[in-house]
């Protein structure tokens, strides 16, 4: 059969058949995001195009004669999925592997044959179909897929825009900081996998690590996560809520609660979960009460949606903690858990209600002398 003249005759099929490939493109994304997902595998992103007519005209024109029919065109629908990690590039590859149809004669897997120096072309180059799924045609057109973690993604992006398509393009001068290149971004990468994993192994340990050696674990954001749902900040949040009128917002969606709330702390001092633990042991009524008499003053600052949320006690210990310290100030800690509302002049609302409470305090000692 002669060489198609510049791809005319597959332009105007795809352009019939455009709605059978946006179908496609739907299906692989909905399927490829559930299987992910299902997985339990986190991801940067997951992006996925269809190829325009133009783009597909220019192929056709630079490569006569190599696409006789629209079914040789793998990638007119194609899904990039970026991981952050090398490691999950082989996960979400076991997952597609286990469900799709992959033609190996068009895949290959560069992470297995790249040369030393070729960082940015590691990752996963699939050309796969569904299964069992049909369309109209009775076959599933094949797609492309290519999966790289997000330090493989920017080298190839950047390469890319320098124009350098292989090797033998690359000028010697240029050559060698390609090379020293991909090894630092191996070794980042590398590096940030196993930042991962200390992470993972931190929280983990952290439960027995409180139990056992609480003044050893220091004050952050994945110590404040479990520590919001432990019995004496529980319960302590609970009075403070009961003291309040309102119930606690147990699923109140906050994902930067505990961030805020290890800010707060490292403003006002407290470095260590075994140092937090007894001075909230220590104050435990004094925080209810402050909590209790600041109510009114705060109407709808602290009580979102009708509910106190997690870690409520630690705010308040923290305004009082900022209230009887010199160089502190309560604002900033409004501030730093993003409260609106925060002024110069609830700063003077709760500098007052301190002050009322350290003479009620002092009074009350002074009588029973």
């Amino acid at each position: 059969m002669d060489a198609l003249p510049e791809g005319a005759d597959l332009v105007p099929m795809y352009r019939a058949q455009h709605g059978i490939y946006v179908t496609l493109r739907e299906d692989a994304m909905r399927l490829i995001e559930g299987l992910i997902e299902g997985a339990g595998i986190k991801i940067h992103h997951l992006t996925s195009r269809l190829k325009t007519t133009g783009s597909l005209r220019e192929k056709l024109r630079r490569k006569p004669g190599r696409y006789r029919q629209l079914s040789d065109v793998t990638d007119l629908v194609g899904v990039r999925i970026i991981t952050y990690f090398e490691q999950d590039v082989a996960a979400v590859s076991r997952a597609l592997e286990a469900v799709f149809d992959i033609d190996w004669d068009n895949s290959v897997d560069k992470s297995k044959v790249h040369d030393p120096d070729r960082f940015g072309y590691m990752g996963v180059h699939y050309v796969m179909r569904f299964e069992s799924r049909e369309y109209a045609g009775g076959y599933s057109p094949r797609f492309e897929v290519q999966i790289r973690s997000i330090l493989q993604h920017a080298w190839a992006e950047i390469e890319h825009d320098l124009g350098y398509k292989s090797r033998a393009a690359v000028p010697r001068e240029v050559q060698r900081r390609f090379y020293r290149l991909a090894g630092l971004l191996e070794v980042a990468d590398e590096e940030f996998m196993a930042i991962h994993r200390l992470s993972q192994d931190y929280v983990a340990t952290l439960p027995e690590r409180i139990a056992h050696s609480p003044d050893g674990v220091f004050i952050d954001a994945q110590s404040l996560a479990y520590l919001i749902h432990d019995p004496l900040i529980r319960g302590l949040d609970l009075e403070v809520a009961q003291a309040l009128s309102v119930p606690l917002l147990d699923h109140w969606p906050d994902p930067d609660r505990p961030q805020r709330l290890a800010s707060i702390l490292d403003y006002v001092g407290v470095r260590s979960v075994g140092q937090l633990q007894k001075e909230l042991r220590r104050l435990e009524q004094v925080v209810v009460q402050f909590a209790a008499a600041l109510a009114p003053e705060l109407q709808g600052v602290w009580t979102p949606a009708g509910g106190a949320r997690l870690g409520t006690s630690i705010v308040h210990y923290a305004l009082w903690r900022a209230c009887s310290h010199a160089g502190l100030e309560a604002d900033v800690v409004a501030r730093l858990l993003d409260l609106r509302g925060s002024s110069t002049t609830l700063e003077h609302r709760v500098r007052r209600i301190y002050a009322q409470m350290s003479d009620d305090a002092g009074q009350i000692s002074g009588r029973s002398h």
